[in-house]
Formats: structure tokens, sequence, C-alpha cells
């Protein structure tokens, strides 16, 4: 069961943004998200936080600067995600027009696991570097960093990622969430936090006189990695973050963007010239993850630094095919996974933690995220590793921290978990194979610690009812353009309707017509073969429907209910 309810906007915060300006619509549902000023949907870059006030960045600046100085090798270690793809392409890219001496390493996930380990300092020291540079990952990278200590190497860890009880003692590290912190932002993605370090750089070679009669790069110009990569990592779209997101897709919208954001817009299908949110975390996104995911995200990263138009549409070719093979593996696991958990009742359990021994490691977490979204439960799927590991990603339901939750399962289990780290959200661990059946038993008595067992319930939070003259084409495309991702939802809303009329495609999707009064409306909710009664209460958004070049406007049904 779901329960369908409404968002307050508070009287006073719609009045005053209707005062200056704000679309009557618009302005109910930014109120409803805590918006109380126009000053809070002012997306120009000097309304974003100064990078001085971020830890570690001023002499994050000083030592890179001090290398570039001295012609030192810098090697970038990149994680094997969209965002650790992004912030390597940000690193390289400023810092090559820098004129730094920069290459980049990016772990494959099934040969070196995650983050900077000792192995991963080896193959860096390959290159000879004077300098290792870690983004979206580092924080936990404890003996990662004596490694490279042992080897005469220099660490800069830039990361988001919360930090465990010991820090690394890399020479510098920038990270939001690092204690003594007091960046008023601790949403930043890794390529956010990269993207800031880089602003620190500029200003610091700037102060040495590095662009004494020459042209300073333009930083702007990275904006849309900056967007793809905290849109796809699912960090909070706080105020800044929105600042940076807005930004990347004006930029976008205007044709400005490296070649190889053009041919992954190309290859899904996408126009940039109307890129939206959406685009980034469901079409861009997943087909640079496919790389990681299944491959090498040293291919998504090559799509994302190469200035060669016609290299950059071979790269994507690869990266769709890459994410058409990785749905063909998830349908297979999530039918798995599904057969293993008929019948089960949803007061049975607070968690969900799945195994099969063929599963494939490079996907467990998008399945994770589908069965948590079909139990509404806590949700941590695992696959082989090696030698007799298993490796887990997790994914959580609000009202619980599932990073906090396996935390808690060390304290209370000590020898269960060999390692971990992730956030509220989402999380990665990795346990001995032997271990699961005790690791289930303890994350479920966790989980129900911790969890108050109203959220095991879902809900859905709407914006109420839609008004029957914004039911529009123009209406559904100012909602398009707006800024919206995690901690920032895109505006839902609820209303009875009768159903005129229905019918399945493709055997999984079901089409409406739904009327009311003198309204009627088409609708589509996506994997739902279940059919709907006479009149339903439904939870919709309001979409664009382009078929044969005709746009119109239908609904997104996410949830409805018969009445």
């Amino acid at each position: 069961m779901t329960r369908i309810l409404s968002r307050s906007a508070p009287g006073q915060a719609v009045t005053a943004l209707l005062d200056t300006g704000v679309h009557p619509l618009l302005a109910r549902i930014y109120a409803a998200r805590g918006i109380a000023t126009r000053h809070e949907l002012d997306y120009g870059l000097q309304h974003l936080l100064p990078p001085n006030q971020l830890k570690g960045v001023g002499a994050a600046a000083q030592l890179l600067a001090d290398a570039i100085e001295a012609n030192a090798r810098m090697v970038i270690v990149a994680d094997y995600d969209c965002d650790g793809a992004t912030a390597c392409a940000v690193g390289m890219r400023a810092l090559r027009a820098f004129g730094a001496d920069v290459h980049y390493i990016v772990p494959n996930r099934f040969e070196y696991g995650y983050g900077l380990t000792p192995a991963i300092v080896e193959l860096a020291a390959a290159l000879q570097p004077e300098l290792i540079i870690t983004v979206d990952n580092g924080i936990a990278s404890v003996d990662g960093v004596a490694a490279a200590r042992e080897c005469g190497i220099a660490t800069l860890i830039t990361d988001h990622h919360l930090p465990g009880d010991e820090l690394p003692e890399a020479d510098v590290i920038v990270n939001p969430n690092q204690p003594g912190c007091e960046f008023p932002s601790k949403a930043l993605a890794g390529v956010g936090v990269m993207f800031y370090t880089m602003l620190a750089l500029r200003a610091e070679l700037r102060s040495r006189g590095a662009f004494d009669g020459q042209a300073e790069p333009k930083l702007a110009d990275l904006l849309d990695l900056v967007a793809l990569g905290t849109v796809a990592d699912v960090v909070r779209l706080d105020h800044n973050n929105r600042i940076l997101v807005a930004q990347g897709l004006q930029r976008m919208r205007a044709g400005r963007m490296q070649p190889g954001l053009r041919a992954l817009f190309a290859a899904a299908g996408r126009d940039a010239g109307r890129a939206t949110t959406f685009d980034l975390g469901f079409a861009l996104g997943p087909r640079l993850n496919a790389a990681g995911r299944l491959a090498d995200m040293s291919l998504g990263i090559e799509c994302l630094i190469t200035d060669d138009a016609s290299r950059a549409l071979q790269i994507t070719q690869e990266l769709d095919a890459l994410n058409r093979e990785r749905r063909a593996i998830e349908a297979d696991m999530q039918e798995g996974a599904l057969a293993g958990l008929d019948g089960l009742s949803p007061g049975d359990c607070s968690s969900l933690v799945l195994f099969e021994p063929d599963w494939h490691q490079g996907v467990i977490g998008i399945l994770a995220g589908r069965i948590k979204e079909r139990f509404h439960r806590p949700t941590i799927a695992f696959a082989r590793s090696h030698e007799g590991e298993l490796k887990g990603s997790g994914r959580s339901i609000p009202g619980l921290h599932l990073r906090d939750a396996l935390d808690l399962v060390t304290k209370q289990a000590p020898d269960l978990i060999l390692k971990f780290g992730g956030h509220a959200m989402a999380a990665g661990l990795t346990i001995r194979e032997p271990d699961l059946g005790p690791f289930r038993d303890a994350f479920e008595r966790v989980v129900r610690q911790m969890i108050d067992p109203a959220d095991l319930t879902r809900s859905v939070e709407t914006d109420g009812s839609l008004e029957e003259g914004f039911y529009s084409l123009e209406t559904a495309r100012l909602l398009e353009n707006q800024i919206w991702g995690q901690g920032f939802p895109a505006p839902l809303f609820d209303d009875c309707f009768r159903v005129e009329n229905q019918r399945l495609l493709k055997d999984k999707h079901l089409k409406l017509q739904l009327r009311k009064g003198a309204l009627r409306i088409d609708a589509i909710r996506f994997n739902h073969a279940d059919p709907a009664g006479a009149a339903i209460h439904a939870a919709f958004r309001l979409a664009v429907n382009e078929y044969n070049g005709v746009a119109s406007v239908q609904l997104m049904v996410e949830e409805f209910e018969n009445t």
C-alpha cells in the first residue's frame, strides 16, 4: 500500500514569490520545497559559494601550483562511476590548460575494487608521478596513502564521501564532509569538489603571475561536466548545486559542451537544445556508468576528454552497446531476484539482503535500487568477488541512513564486514561468503533498531491537485525546464479521475484515457500491468509526449488507487 500525501506550501512564502514575479504554479511548488525568497532561485555564477570556505582548498591550490611550476608529473586516480569520470575529466582538462604534466588511471572494479588502494598506488607508480590526486574517492584510503608515502609520492585527496573514524595522512584533503570543514554546502559531488579545487588553483596561479599577458583558462566551460556528474551521482540539489547544474544545462542548451557530451546526447536520441536534468540522470549518466559497470571507465573518461568529435561518436557507440548489455543483464538478475522473493509479505522483514552466485558485480547496485523501489525496504545485493568474498551494493529508503546502519553492524558484530563506505541512501561493502547469513540477520536487527516502523510504509508526497488550465503543453515545458533532482524533487500532482479507456502496451505498460470534468487526457503508467478500476486517485507528473514529430501533454502516473 502507498500513502499519497500532499506537501504544504506556506502561504507567506507563496505570496513573497508571487510578488517577485514567479509563475503562480512554480510559486506554490517552490514554497513547498522550502524556498522563501527569489534569491534562492537565482542561479547566476555570482551566487556560487566562494572556494575559500572549503577546508584544504588553499593548501591544495599551493600544492598543485608548486607542482606545475616544477613540471612535476601528476596522476589522477578516478572512481569508476559517472561522478568519478566527470571529476577526472574536469581535472584533466583544467590541469592541462594550466600547463600541468597530468595523466590518469581508473581502477577496474573487478580487479582492484574501490579507491586508492596499495595496489592502485603500485599501478600509478609505474607512471613515475610526484603527486597523486584522487577524485571522488580517497577519504577512506588510509593504507593507500601510506603506500604512496612509502614510495615518495605526495597525495591530494579530493572526495565528498563521509569519512570514517580515521583519516588518511595525505598531504592535503579537500572534502566538505571532513571534520572541521565549514563549507556551507555538504552536498557537493566529487566533480563539484574537483571543480572548486580548480577554481582555487586558478586563483593561486593568477596571484603568481602565471597568466600575465595571456588569457586565463575559462573554467566555466567545464560546467557541462560538473552538471552531469552532480545529477548522475544523485547528491542533494541544494542552492549551490542547483547553480552548478543550471549553468551546465544553460551551456548545453546553447550548444557549448564537450564533444563527448554532444555525442552522448546523440546516442541517447535526446535534444541537447532542450537538455533537462532528466536527460542527465536517465540518458547520459547510465551510458557513462555502463563502462564502469561492465568494462573499464577509462572508455567513459576518454569520451569526456577527447576534442575529436568523430572519436567521441565512436566511443559513445561502444558505450551505448555496453548500456544495452547492462540492461539485459539487469533484467535477468531482477527476474531471478523476484522469483526468490515470490510470496514475500511486506510485514515479514524490515530489510532485504540478496545473493545469487552468477550475479554480475557491476550491476548489483542497480538491482538493489529496483528491488528497493518494488518492496520499499533497504536492500543490499551481493555478487561474488574473489577469494571467498562477496561485494555488496545497497540502496536505502527515507528514514534509514545506510552508511550509519552498516557502521552500527560493525560495532555490534565486529568481524562481519571487511570494509564499507557510502552515503545515507547508497553504500558498498565487502563480506566473506560464509558470513552472508549472519550478516543478513545482523543487518535486519540494526534496521529494526534504527528505523521508525511508519517509514516502512511507502508514501509519495505530491504538490496537490493541478488546476485545469495547467494541463497544457506550455506548463509541461515550463516544469521540464526547471532544475529538479535529489532533495528538490520534480513536481508530482494528485487528483481523482474517471477511467474512460485502458489498454496494455508491450504487455507491461498501462495506457489510460482519463477524464476529470470536461477535461480528457492521456496517461501512462510504466511497468505496471494491473488494470485500473472505473475511477482512480492518481499521483502523476505532467510530461511531454513526442510521437511522429507531434508533441502533446500526457500524465506519467506513478501511483494510483481505485476509488
